[in-house]
């Protein structure tokens, strides 16, 4: 699959670093409607030295944060001055996780457009690991100037 923006260009549009950044490309984008990145999930993950030793476990919460900053990217395509906004989360809903995912995994993560606006932006994510769903929301956020 051909990268359409790499970690640098992710990190030029999203303020997200690590540890804290969940996507290492974008490998899709339709702009304002779809966007696909891909996290390579890897024993080293700084959240498996507990969750859970002898049985590694990616959290469901940052599976839902890897969409939530793939749907971060999709909106902030949309700027001329990313730099000058930020993205918030203010909704998650009817989130459901289908299967574990676990060190060796590929995460195919998959955002599509609900509502855009200026302001206010809803869209579906779907997590895929060798074609299957292992977890799906829907999310909400505000753009928001940064101080």
């Amino acid at each position: 699959m051909e990268t359409i923006f790499d970690l640098n260009a992710i990190q030029k549009l999203i303020p997200h670093r690590y540890p804290f950044l969940f996507i290492d490309r974008i490998v899709e984008h339709v702009p304002r409607e779809r966007m696909v990145a891909v996290k390579q999930v890897t024993i080293n993950e700084h959240f498996f030295q507990g969750h859970f030793p002898g049985q590694p476990i990616m959290p469901g919460v940052l599976i839902i944060e890897a969409l939530a900053q793939t749907g971060a990217m999709l909106v902030m395509c949309e700027f001329d001055e990313p730099e000058k906004y930020v993205p918030l989360f203010s909704a998650i809903n009817s989130a459901r996780f289908r299967r574990p995912v676990v060190p060796g995994d590929t995460l195919f993560l998959e955002v599509t457009a609900l509502r855009t606006g200026s302001r206010i932006q809803r869209m579906k994510g779907e997590a895929k690991v060798n074609g299957q769903v292992v977890t799906e929301v829907d999310l909400t956020c505000v753009i928001s100037e940064r101080k």
